[in-house]
């Protein structure tokens, strides 16, 4: 997402800002010529963040603090400086007190310079962006001066201010695994970048072009390794294949390549600064993560919450630290829209704003992907959750808020139009939403540097009773904490995603919330599309009916619009009594909804419910118990996890090793996690 363009509380550890202008810091070497490097250590409980005179800070940020100046918006009713201050450094002086009230430390992205408003800042450069980088040839060597000026240029306002602690330097890559191996493919036969992926799988196969394509199905024309250097045309996965593993090896490859140069021309640069990587979007690419470890300060992330409830799925954070070898964390945007708002905000997601968005976002223009909610009490309750989750991470170094006030009515450039802010579009806050933050910001600088790491039991061998409706799209009804079923990854993988099961007087309730990206054009256009490359969750269910083998499929779909013929992908879920074909025989009486995003934001949201009588039963077993085994494959059996750690396929065929869950009593939805005390339900 990102945005468009071109403490008090804190004394303890030296860095609250007086409400009084100009602010004073505790930590006396915010000073033009006091030392600037900011640094990140270790304690025995999780990293630190350090000011310049070793001070702890836990960056507690807003993105866009810049009174609109950064904003290309023509809408009249843009939020714009000129309309509430006599200049922009009386705005900023304002926005600056307003902040430190509400606990906020940090200029996120996209604010003005360190200089003008006068606190800690990371600044968003969009090097790669500039360059285009990633998208045309990361391995020529012309690049390489390139970028070393351009950083140069795009850093000198910036360089040793002590109050700047290090630089994003891009906003949301992606690391998109298919169309990368895709773009890259097409380029011409002089391209460093192409030479090396041919280069890549004549290794990977042993310059065997039979081997190749049993996982690859080769454009016209192409009949060796040489024609595909040629070849403009890229080819496809072949379905059963296992030509996923090399591209996402090439993922790696690309990523590393990328990091390593953006991490030299940074510190060649600006000595001083944190390194913070490239804001991931709300996803992240397992290979990418692995790439980027050695080069970064810290990893930063942008995040959508998972429920209307403030939930944070545990998953996310989880896999990060294991791919990473435990390095920090930065939450650099995050957010929660109400449909309620005083700014006229439709909470609609607009066009594509980029080139490399451009490849993966044909089916925006739609509503409600990013996290929205009714009401702004809702608003003020789910993100003051939120935020103490986000905080709890025991990696993670700082969150930011997206952003200081509402987009513009009627939209971006680009189309989004959300209720974002912390103030509207007048600059009135939304008192519910900052007194809910200003406390949970408060709970996150109170734990700097003690043990802060959220706590889910999950359901250990105990599926607890609730009420669930699997027709509607949310999951603020579950009561997650209470049934989140530890997963095992396969080995060298980490978890993609969380589930959780319950049960009730009519049968078992499952949910899902995943992530994982799946690219419409590494397939090409088959139809039917083969299941064998689906998101699939293996259900073994032994209820003292017999065994019973059921698979959730999610599966894409493709929609015409009538007036533009314009193609869009949507995904459906298929429930099907399990078999090793791809025969899909429904099971009667179950139920199954799909509400998680598609390309931008790569979340597999879904919940289900199997009726007992599907499992050769007409009420829950008299037992009170049941056999259990399940198992998720990602988009073309990419990785996969499971209950035990054996392949899903295998287990599902072995029900005596299947493991026994009680039928545990009701538990009602709840929020699991930090508690947000005093949350004020003011409706403004």
């Amino acid at each position: 997402m990102g945005f468009l363009r071109r403490a008090t509380g804190a004394i303890a550890f030296g860095l609250a800002l007086a409400v009084a202008a100009p602010p004073v810091w505790a930590c006396t070497d915010f000073a033009p010529h006091s030392p600037s490097r900011w640094s990140i250590a270790r304690t025995a409980f999780a990293p630190v963040l350090l000011t310049p005179c070793g001070r702890p800070f836990f960056s507690l940020g807003v993105n866009a603090v810049d009174g609109g100046t950064l904003s290309v918006s023509r809408s009249p009713r843009a939020y714009r400086w000129q309309r509430f201050a006599k200049s922009l450094p009386a705005w900023a002086a304002a926005a600056r007190r307003r902040l430190a009230r509400w606990d906020f430390n940090t200029a996120g992205a996209w604010s003005l310079p360190p200089d003008e408003i006068r606190m800690p800042s990371t600044p968003e450069l969009e090097l790669g962006r500039w360059l285009n980088i990633v998208w045309t040839d990361p391995f020529d060597p012309a690049l390489v001066p390139k970028l070393d000026r351009a950083a140069a240029e795009a850093i000198a306002p910036y360089r040793g201010d002590p109050l700047r602690i290090g630089y994003f330097s891009d906003n949301e890559i992606g690391w998109w695994n298919g169309p990368l191996f895709t773009a890259d493919m097409t380029f011409p036969p002089d391209n460093h970048t192409k030479r090396r992926l041919i280069a890549l799988l004549r290794a990977h196969y042993n310059n065997d072009w039979h081997a190749f394509g049993r996982d690859f199905v080769p454009a016209p024309g192409t009949t060796n390794f040489a024609d595909l250097l040629r070849s403009r045309s890229a080819p496809h996965l072949r379905p059963g294949g296992q030509g996923i593993s090399v591209i996402r090896r090439w993922t790696f490859i690309v990523a590393r390549q990328y990091y390593r140069l953006m991490r030299d021309a940074l510190h060649q640069a600006d000595p001083g600064a944190l390194y913070l990587g490239d804001r991931l979007p709300i996803y992240y690419d397992p290979d990418a993560v692995r790439a980027m470890a050695p080069y970064v300060d810290a990893i930063s992330v942008n995040y959508n919450v998972d429920a209307a409830d403030g939930w944070i799925a545990p998953y996310f954070f989880s896999g990060l630290k294991r791919l990473s070898g435990g390095k920090p964390v930065l939450i650099t945007e995050w957010f929660c829209a109400a449909k309620q708002n005083r700014s006229g905000n439709l909470d609609r997601t607009g066009d594509p704003h980029d080139k490399a968005h451009a490849r993966i976002s044909n089916n925006r223009n739609r509503t409600g992907h990013l996290m929205t909610v009714a009401t702004q009490a809702e608003r003020a309750l789910a993100a003051g959750r939120a935020a103490r989750l986000l905080a709890a991470q025991p990696d993670v170094i700082g969150v930011h808020w997206f952003q200081y006030a509402d987009e513009p009515p009627g939209g971006r450039p680009d189309g989004e139009d959300y209720d974002f802010g912390l103030v509207d579009d007048s600059d009135r806050p939304y008192r519910g939403l900052v007194h809910a933050l200003a406390a949970s910001n408060r709970w996150a600088l109170a734990r700097l540097g003690r043990e802060r790491a959220a706590s889910y039991a999950g359901a250990g061998n105990v599926l607890p009773q609730a009420a669930i409706d699997p027709t509607e799209e949310s999951l603020a009804d579950w009561p997650k904490a209470a049934s989140l079923i530890v997963m095992t990854p396969a080995p060298g993988e980490v978890d993609f995603g969380d589930v959780y099961l319950t049960w009730d007087r009519g049968g078992l309730n499952l949910a899902t919330i995943s992530m994982d990206y799946y690219d419409p054009d590494l397939l090409g256009h088959i139809s039917p599309f083969p299941r064998s490359e689906a998101f699939r969750i293996a259900l073994g269910i032994d209820a003292g009916g017999g065994a019973r083998r059921i698979e959730l499929r999610v599966v894409p779909t493709r929609v015409v619009r009538t007036a533009t013929h314009e193609e869009k992908l949507s995904f459906a879920v298929e429930t099907c009594r399990y078999a090793v074909t791809d025969q899909c025989d429904a099971v009667p009486g179950a139920v199954a909804r799909y509400f998680g995003t598609a390309l931008d934001q790569p979340r597999v949201i879904l919940k289900a419910f199997i009726p007992w009588s599907a499992l050769g039963r007409s009420g829950p077993p008299p037992q009170q118990a049941l056999r259990l085994a399940l198992g998720i494959t990602a988009f073309y059996r990419s990785r996969w996890m499971s209950l035990d750690g054996a392949p899903p396929r295998p287990a599902m065929a072995h029900p005596e090793t299947w493991r026994r869950f009680a039928l545990g009593p009701p538990v009602a939805a709840d929020f699991a996690g930090p508690r947000l005390a005093g949350v004020a339900h003011s409706a403004d």
